[in-house]
């Protein structure tokens, strides 16, 4: 007998080709070829005896039903389903249809943010939508896309005073809602300030140590033992961090105003901490040259960065996973690359004779026809020429501060008094502008009037804009503007500030924020509407350096922080 295997298809099909309508034995004819399911064959058979046992009208109804498209197998019950709205996959989505559907929910999610009853459908889908579709856009790509230096009013702003330190403020910042404001001091205090009425809400003191056999564990101190160096707040206005010569890293919970929990590890002072923008990972700098990671979320420690020859001065950090440090006396700046595991580094500094003459440094201003070493073609002495010279007889020592403008680009500081825009593309500074805020006099016995520039304390940026600010103990904090392709920079104009400037940060006020304020006064909010708006200014001023007391200025000076509203022009 041959084999069923090599039965040809004609075959095969023909023994399977059975009517239903011939009876139950065909029925089960059927369901013995095709091997169907349990189930399908309780059906078939359930159905079978009713067709038996039924009158000849119902195998009619039966034919015209199998005629019109098939019975209940055939249906489609997800068809009777309606889509889910929500964001969870489905199994068989593709990659397109998983995109447009969540295109979808993300404009109306917009649609449901933006105020209703004030504009048309129309104007909310040509404008608004497409407008918060472009500006999401903007920010992750971390690229400098508002231009809005030139729309402020440096004339117009309103000022709070907030005095609570004893001795010099050390470091001042807001959160991101503009709530509330924090600010340490070096008598080793943190104090929270209410933007809104601007009155002290809470004090964090400085722990004493028990000495002795009565000494406690760093992890059972319930706070700082020493001077507060720097304060950083999470995006999200949860968490506080701050920095102090105890060698710790504390955490804060700004909502109720406790203490969450001290990171060890730093081998000296921590001088800067930093979040991430838009997560809860922690970015530490130390004068024991390392830069140490912290994830908030789980409370962790994450890793380590090496590659600082001296102290770490200033830290800053934006939305991706890099970091810039300056290295102070090692005179770098390095970009460091979390991901990717790596650094580049970044020379500052003066240049010495012998390697300017190298390089062609030193002919640089033979090729002027008009000035040459000072003088004229005439012969006459050019006062441009000795300021030239004077200006790069200056040679930095040291890098003091840095900012991000955005993930390219950033701004330093340094100790003669310059600012140098630099960009991840090239090694040397794009832009340097020197001497920014003017000569340091001191009358001297035997050497008479000694001139010194003053040295960059503090710089800060808008982010992902086109303004950003420095400061220095001459009186004054100045507002820069880059140009539109972010090669060189110019002054703005300046907001008093009397003291050191020993910290700075500037951001844009949330709508409606601070409009009912105490301290901010009606005749200067602007009554027309402008395309940007207002920014807040905090200062950190004190008689004191915050790293040291080599550094006086006593006249006319208060230990206090200052907070300013730059209204934009009407």
């Amino acid at each position: 007998m041959p084999d069923s295997f090599f039965a040809s298809a004609k075959t095969r099909k023909r023994k399977r080709s059975v009517s239903t309508v011939e009876g139950g034995r065909g029925v089960k004819k059927v369901l013995r070829k095709s091997k169907a399911s349990p189930q399908d064959a309780k059906l078939t058979n359930a159905s079978t005896r009713r067709g038996v046992r039924k009158a000849a009208d119902e195998e009619l109804n039966s034919d015209r039903t199998d005629s019109e498209g098939g019975g209940v197998d055939d249906i489609d019950l997800r068809a009777e389903i309606e889509p889910e709205t929500s964001g969870d996959e489905d199994e068989q989505e593709t990659p397109a249809e998983k995109r447009l559907r969540l295109a979808k929910l993300y404009l109306e999610s917009v649609k449901d943010g933006l105020a209703e009853g004030e504009f048309d459908a129309a104007e909310i889908d040509r404008e608004l939508i497409s407008e918060r579709l472009r500006q999401d856009v903007l920010e992750h790509s971390g690229k400098v896309h508002l231009f809005v230096a030139d729309f402020y009013d440096l004339t117009s702003t309103s000022t709070l005073r907030c005095r609570g330190h004893r001795f010099s403020v050390t470091s001042a910042v807001a959160s991101d809602d503009v709530r509330y404001l924090f600010t340490s001091g070096k008598e080793g205090t943190i104090n929270k300030w209410s933007l809104q009425t601007g009155k002290k809400m809470a004090t964090f003191y400085k722990q004493r140590v028990a000495k002795g056999k009565e000494k406690a564990l760093p992890q059972d101190i319930q706070g700082h033992t020493d001077e507060i160096l720097s304060l950083a707040i999470s995006s999200d206005g949860r968490y506080l961090a701050s920095g102090s010569k105890d060698r710790r890293v504390g955490v804060w919970d700004v909502e109720k105003e406790e203490w969450v929990k001290g990171f060890g590890g730093h081998k000296d002072s921590v001088s800067s901490v930093a979040f991430r923008k838009g997560t809860q990972q922690l970015y530490t700098g130390s004068f024991d040259r390392t830069v140490k990671l912290f994830d908030l979320s789980v409370m962790g420690y994450v890793e380590t960065l090496f590659g600082h020859q001296d102290t770490i001065h200033s830290l800053d950090a934006l939305r991706g996973e890099t970091a810039v440090t300056a290295g102070a006396r090692d005179r770098t700046i390095r970009f460091w690359k979390i991901a990717d595991e790596s650094q580049l580094v970044f020379r500052g500094g003066g240049k010495s004779a012998i390697r300017e003459l190298l390089e062609g440094g030193a002919f640089e201003g033979h090729e002027d026809e008009e000035h040459v070493n000072g003088v004229d073609v005439d012969g006459q002495k050019s006062n441009k020429g000795k300021e030239k010279m004077k200006e790069s007889r200056y040679a930095e020592g040291s890098i003091e501060c840095v900012a991000m403008i955005d993930e390219t680009t950033f701004v330093s500081g340094g100790d003669t008094g310059s600012i140098c825009l630099w960009n991840t593309q090239k090694k040397k500074p794009v832009y340097t502008q020197t001497l920014c805020h003017g000569f340091h006099e001191v009358q001297s016995s035997t050497e008479g009037l000694v001139r010194t520039p003053r040295w960059i304390t503090a710089v800060a940026s808008l982010r992902y804009s086109d303004m950003f600010t420095s400061g220095s103990w001459d009186g004054a904090v100045r507002l820069w503007k880059l140009d539109q392709k972010l090669r060189s920079f110019s002054l703005v104009g300046s907001i008093p500030a009397p003291g050191v400037c020993n910290s700075l940060q500037l951001l844009v006020l949330p709508k409606g924020a601070l409009e009912n304020a105490s301290w901010r006064e009606k005749e200067q909010r602007p009554l027309t509407k402008s395309p940007v708006q207002p920014a807040l200014l905090v200062v950190g001023l004190g008689q004191e350096h915050r790293l040291g007391r080599w550094l006086s200025v006593k006249e006319g000076v208060t230990n206090a922080t200052t907070v300013h509203i730059i209204y934009p022009r009407t």
